[in-house]
């Protein structure tokens, strides 16, 4: 219809203005207009007069606007314009980086290492016994960053250890730990007692202490675990009916020989001393002091044993009943520099390691009490030199057995070093037992 009354398909109309802001509110105003145009074209229907024709034409004249608009207008010029190439940029407050440094990342095994096994002042049960710790923790767990372990784990190894049989590394296995654990459930093992988990639990605790100390880990998640005391077994003098019945038992073990258990146990018998310190004695430990054969239980720098406290360096006569067994030709034995044949087979620092399970298993197949055990022998000598008819001062028997003195002065620890060899044979020579205590042999 406008088509054929304006005789044009399209119009163009200036907007008189190079005022970017202005041009756009004129274009605003303008396409309404036009809107409101085409409108009124298709309600008239093509029927216009010349007056309304005109009207509707008004929409050529140039877009006005509002006095408020025009003020934007004049206001428009004041504004600061942006050149072409000019970039507003913003600017970014940055917080200063922290200038504390993260820790080093520091695996449990590396850890071990540079704490524990590197260090000179440790002694070297503590070493030995913290690595077992850890080697347990990594076979479960994997060598894991300290730094990632926390409560959890710590709890998780408390469990598994809690479920692990008792006899775990005394044979060989390929089972994983939890294997172990669910192997001991399903056939109902004894497990791991609380106090061999509780110094678990300890050793990584001392570890973690130290690193709590360089800042390596925020906590020690190994410190606080409670565990229930088991009562206490408290260990007691050997009878004469229970000798007897040990003396007449039949050996079963394979890796440590009859001869072998029953001169360890004669030794322990007649001198009351400890596993440990039998099992370690050098031909050189044998020797005679003013004229009496004696065992020296002294330190061996070379393997890094020593005695269990100061008081146990000590000279300790041979009994006659030793020296008729024997005991002196041990001197001239071909085995090595150890005087007690027989114990090499052990895969342990520990020369009475596998003689000792072998006397558990022994003791247990002939239903002797728990209270007794190898270190009751001690306790036997300790019981029958006290209770000895013949003058004998407590002080000497503290010297025999290596204990502290019961009085501890400055006169009492100058005549310990004093004690005579024939004062202290005078108290081995007390110790008696009856014929059937222990089979007849000579080494």
């Amino acid at each position: 219809m406008l088509q054929a009354c304006l005789g044009k398909t399209e119009i163009s109309i200036s907007l008189q203005t190079e005022s970017k802001f202005l041009a756009r509110q004129r274009a605003a105003a303008l396409y309404a207009r036009t809107g409101e145009v085409f409108h009124k074209a298709r309600t008239m229907q093509g029927r216009f007069s010349g007056k309304e024709l005109t009207s509707l034409l008004t929409f050529q004249s140039p877009v006005t606007l509002e006095p408020e608009v025009m003020a934007q207008e004049a206001e428009a010029p004041k504004r600061k314009t942006v050149k072409p190439r000019e970039k507003l940029t913003r600017k970014v407050v940055r917080k200063p980086r922290s200038t504390k440094k993260k820790p080093p990342t520091l695996m449990l095994s590396d850890a071990l290492e540079q704490l524990v096994l590197s260090n000179p002042k440790a002694s070297t049960d503590t070493k030995e016994a913290t690595q077992r710790t850890v080697a347990l923790y990594i076979r479960a767990f994997g060598d894991t960053p300290v730094c990632d372990i926390g409560g959890s784990q710590a709890g998780a190894f408390r469990d598994l250890l809690l479920a692990l049989p008792a006899t775990l590394g005394k044979g060989k296995s390929n089972l994983t730990l939890q294997q172990e654990a669910q192997r001991a459930k399903s056939d109902d093992l004894p497990t791991l007692s609380n106090k061999s988990v509780k110094n678990h639990m300890l050793r990584l605790s001392a570890l973690w202490n130290q690193l709590v100390q360089r800042e390596l880990v925020a906590k020690n998640p190994w410190s606080g675990w409670h565990f229930e005391s088991a009562p206490k077994t408290v260990r007691r003098s050997w009878t004469p009916q229970e000798l007897a019945l040990l003396a007449s038992a039949s050996w079963h073990s394979s890796l440590v020989s009859e001869p072998t258990f029953r001169l360890v146990t004669l030794i322990a018998a007649y001198t009351g001393m400890r596993l440990g310190e039998i099992c370690t004695l050098r031909k050189e430990d044998l020797q005679t002091i003013e004229d009496v054969p004696c065992f020296l239980v002294r330190p061996h720098a070379e393997d890094g044993w020593s005695p269990k406290t100061e008081a146990g360096t000590r000279v300790i006569p041979l009994h006659s009943k030793l020296i008729e067994a024997g005991i002196m030709a041990l001197k001239d034995n071909a085995e090595g520099h150890y005087l007690i044949p027989g114990l090499n087979g052990s895969k342990q620092k520990d020369r009475g390691a596998t003689l000792s399970r072998a006397f558990s298993q022994l003791k247990t197949r002939l239903g002797l009490p728990a209270e007794i055990t190898f270190h009751s022998f001690r306790h036997t000598v300790s019981t029958l030199l006290r209770n000895a008819t013949t003058d004998i001062r407590e002080i000497w028997i503290d010297r025999l057995l290596g204990h502290e003195a019961t009085h501890k002065s400055q006169g009492t620890t100058t005549y310990l070093t004093g004690i005579t060899i024939a004062n202290l044979r005078q108290t081995v020579e007390a110790i008696s037992y009856p014929e059937t205590a222990f089979k007849k042999g000579t080494v």
